[in-house]
């Protein structure tokens, strides 16, 4: 599949930490607001229960009037037994118990003595956590001071806070279980289509998704299902199509080999007697004559491309000597004086006739329709012999390069050229049978590089492992243009 890969489960964990956060916030939002109140709560009542306490002890602290040294201890005494701490101010501070005896602040003090309540507490951290309470006693100047201990607020707010935190960490862990879960089941038909997608990339045209509920899951799956159903369509009419085509050709090809054998030899004699022609017949019989030549050699490539579609293209595998099988081909064919060869002495395994089918063909496309000087070259290259036929022509344009192995792709659009059109599909083809890469490089003005590059080592040549596309072609900028992407 084409982009950037995801890792599996990626989204899947998002979706989760998300559902894990927004539930976590929330509740932790909840959960310290609850107890906030809660406190406040709790702190405000024991304060207003110790206020109306301090009121009542006011009063009875007002029967020990006046204060002298022992009736402020009698109070002291009378207040301790009955289970009351506090603080007595006629002068120095006197607590009524000594483990009980908290500094009074300087804002408490001036409250009560301005004749008001006040209260202060101790510090959170403090222990025993005190609130104390005072006020005039009614009557005197002396300052009674009231203790409340509240360790056990404090401590049921930290019950509370225990409680709260539990109960945080129990929501988290259960949004987390709940969005995987969501998450797992939202995501589902995603993997699905991913899966299917893939299957149709991998040729089962037959996928197709289930289609559960009305929601906008199902709408997709029906969607894709109908393109599935059309590509198989497609697919399908198109392979019929090709194999028409294939037929059709071959058929052609087969009908056409005993009329034009009979054409060949007809040719033949009358090429052989040219001379006595008239001179005015005798351009329209060398005209005559290459034409036949020409559509013998058309018949003959249909007849191998057709043998080459239907896979009756067995391998006769042996060592082959790179350098002389070139030099045999360039001087058999009357190139020696047009090409250029550059080769390294290297014996390959190989189809010696398939591969003298493909240099062929090569070298035949350079010498038609390329210019200048022409070089076919082969070297040893790590596990591969590479061979290469380059020309100096004005190279190919950049339009055709994909095309340029296609069967009847000329670059020529009259189709005037002399080759079929065929030859480097031939090439291709036998390139593939032979466990090779066949490519073409093209730069404006500098000609083209063809490059065929083989595995040193012995190729079973299983027709049925060649890829499907054609090898790519490469090119090295805006090109210029020879006349025809195919060889005769």
């Amino acid at each position: 599949m084409a982009g950037r890969a995801v890792p599996p489960g990626r989204l899947r964990r998002r979706l989760t930490i998300a559902f894990v956060l927004v539930a976590g916030v929330s509740a932790g939002l909840l959960a310290g607001g609850a107890g906030l109140l809660l406190r406040q709560s709790w702190s405000d009542a024991s304060l207003q229960q110790a206020a109306a306490d301090a009121r009542y002890q006011l009063v009875l602290a007002g029967q020990f009037l006046p204060l002298t040294d022992q009736r402020g201890t009698d109070l002291l005494t009378s207040f301790e037994g009955s289970g009351r701490h506090v603080v007595l101010v006629d002068g120095p501070a006197r607590p009524s118990h000594p483990a009980y005896a908290p500094t009074i602040g300087e804002r408490l003090r001036a409250t009560v003595a301005e004749g008001q309540l006040g209260y202060q507490r101790s510090a959170p951290a403090e222990r025993p956590r005190l609130l104390v309470v005072g006020g005039r006693i009614p009557g005197s100047t002396a300052e009674l001071y009231v203790i409340t201990v509240e360790d056990d607020i404090a401590a049921d707010v930290g019950q509370l806070r225990t409680a709260l935190l539990a109960g945080w960490v129990l929501v988290v862990l259960l949004a987390a279980a709940v969005g995987h879960a969501l998450a797992r089941r939202t995501l589902e038909p995603v993997g699905r289509a991913s899966r299917a997608a893939q299957a149709l990339t991998e040729g089962l045209l037959a996928t197709r998704l289930p289609v559960r509920g009305r929601d906008e899951f199902s709408v997709w799956a029906a969607s894709f299902n109908e393109m599935a159903d059309a590509l198989e369509s497609k697919i399908v009419a198109l392979s019929a199509a090709q194999a028409r085509e294939r037929r059709f050709t071959a058929d052609v090809a087969h009908e056409l080999r005993t009329p034009v054998t009979a054409l060949v030899a007809a040719a033949s004699l009358l090429r052989e007697h040219l001379d006595q022609l008239p001179g005015d017949a005798r351009p329209a019989a060398r005209l005559l004559v290459g034409d036949v030549v020409r559509l013998r050699r058309l018949v003959e490539d249909l007849m191998e491309i057709s043998r080459l579609d239907a896979g009756r293209q067995p391998l006769s595998v042996g060592p082959v000597d790179a350098p002389a099988l070139l030099h045999a081909i360039v001087a058999a064919r009357g190139w020696s004086d047009r090409v250029l060869i550059a080769a390294d002495p290297v014996v390959l395994p190989t189809d010696p006739r398939r591969l003298e089918r493909v240099l062929a063909n090569l070298v035949a496309n350079a010498v038609e329709h390329g210019a200048g000087e022409i070089r076919a070259s082969v070297a040893a290259a790590g596990p591969l012999v590479v061979f290469e036929v380059t020309d100096q022509g004005p190279g190919i344009p950049a339009e055709h390069l994909p095309h340029l192995f296609d069967r009847f792709h000329k670059v020529d659009p009259a189709r005037s050229g002399p080759g079929s059109g065929l030859g480097l599909a031939i090439a291709r083809e036998n390139a593939i049978l032979l466990g090779g890469v066949l490519s073409v490089h093209s730069s404006p003005g500098a000609g083209a590089r063809f490059r065929l590059e083989l595995p040193a080592e012995p190729h079973g040549g299983d027709r049925e492992q060649r890829p499907a596309e054609p090898p790519a072609q490469h090119t090295g900028g805006q090109p210029a243009g020879t006349t025809t992407g195919g060889a005769g």
